[in-house]
């Protein structure tokens, strides 16, 4: 499956053709920073604890399975929102249960690579997704980078978003995740069965919004759309644009949105169900494991809305943050900046 059809998926098109720089954003995990936002507080009581923890280039699962063993609970009691890159620093979020650890014995408690910063009482695990957004801090460091055209990009990005690709590290290292797909989802061990899926899926969203972007409309609404609304999973039908609905875009509330393939047709209609199904039917094999999977047709949002975005040139380093909803990828926002040199060189 490493061939022409997955550069959909680890170079799709951008919406500036022209990134403004080389850079590395990797030389130090320092350098790539993010903190996870819950958007809900602890509930105080109940069977579980929800740890904030950090942790500097070390993997999320090896901290969970860490977290298991100091809990005395198995690998799979213990709950995370997601992933975060390993080559950074990271406040996440783990569960794991109550047990009879008092609550005040995990502030402080360390490992390689981590530290549990604070601890609550919480009714239950913490499930995959539970989370607002994410926090970010990245270091870009290149060279010759344009102060004007790099503060015009970001006013650009900031007023139109960038389109919400999944970055390349949902693809694995040169799209390794993709190479071996069998008929059969059952040949897929289970520590790889996730990995695989959301893979196939990513690649099939990422070629769908390259051909928005080819068009020109991945951030404008269509006849046949459905509209998401920002930061959330919920859609609705879009049968011709009015003023509300474009007044609605330009404020970034609502986006359209693309298909996460699975059984069935896809919701939209119409022309854009149309594109959908033709850039679908380019991946056969992927999209019949990911429908003998027993996978849905969902949806996910074209564009990304990119919030507090600052950025500050230090030197022969430029200093962004921003906060983007969950399940964003800051590398889509990046990749509309830069070309990232650490990422082409885990697509090679």
């Amino acid at each position: 499956m490493r061939c022409v059809r997955a550069e959909a998926a680890l170079d799709p098109q951008r919406v500036h053709a022209e990134p403004l720089a080389r850079v590395t954003v990797r030389t130090t995990p320092e350098d790539f920073q993010v903190e996870e936002c819950l958007g809900f507080a602890p509930a105080g009581s109940g069977s579980h604890l929800l740890l904030q923890v950090r942790k500097r280039d070390a993997n999320t699962v090896w901290v969970a399975r860490e977290l298991a063993r100091r809990a005395g609970c198995r690998p799979a009691d213990v709950g995370y929102a997601g992933l975060k890159d390993r080559r950074a620093i990271a406040v996440q979020w783990f569960s794991v249960p109550r047990g009879a650890q008092a609550v005040e014995a995990w502030p402080g408690l360390t490992g390689e690579g981590f530290e549990v910063l604070a601890a609550h009482p919480h009714t239950r695990k913490l499930p995959r997704g539970a989370l607002e957004g994410n926090r970010f801090r990245i270091r870009a460091r290149g060279e010759g980078i344009d102060p004007q055209a790099l503060e015009e990009r970001v006013r650009q990005i900031g007023a139109a978003g960038v389109p919400n690709y999944f970055g390349p590290q949902r693809f694995g290292r040169g799209g390794s995740n993709l190479e071996r797909l069998p008929a059969d989802p059952r040949a897929l061990r289970p520590a790889e069965r996730g990995f695989v899926l959301s893979a196939v899926r990513s690649l099939v969203f990422n070629a769908v919004l390259a051909e928005r972007v080819a068009s020109g409309s991945w951030a404008h609404l269509q006849a046949g759309d459905r509209a998401m609304l920002d930061g959330r999973g919920s859609h609705f039908a879009v049968e011709a644009s009015d003023a509300t609905l474009e007044e609605r875009l330009a404020r970034l509330q609502i986006h359209p949105s693309g298909p996460l393939w699975g059984r069935g047709t896809p919701p939209s209609q119409g022309a854009v169900r149309a594109l959908e199904v033709e850039v679908a039917a380019r991946y056969p094999e992927p999209c019949a494991l990911l429908e003998a999977a027993g996978l849905d047709q969902e949806r996910r949002s074209l564009r990304l809305a990119v919030r507090e975005l600052g950025v500050q040139l230090e030197g022969g380093a430029v200093q962004l943050q921003f906060w983007l909803a969950r399940g964003a990828f800051a590398t889509a926002v990046l990749r509309e900046l830069f070309t990232l040199a650490d990422y082409e060189e885990s697509s090679t």
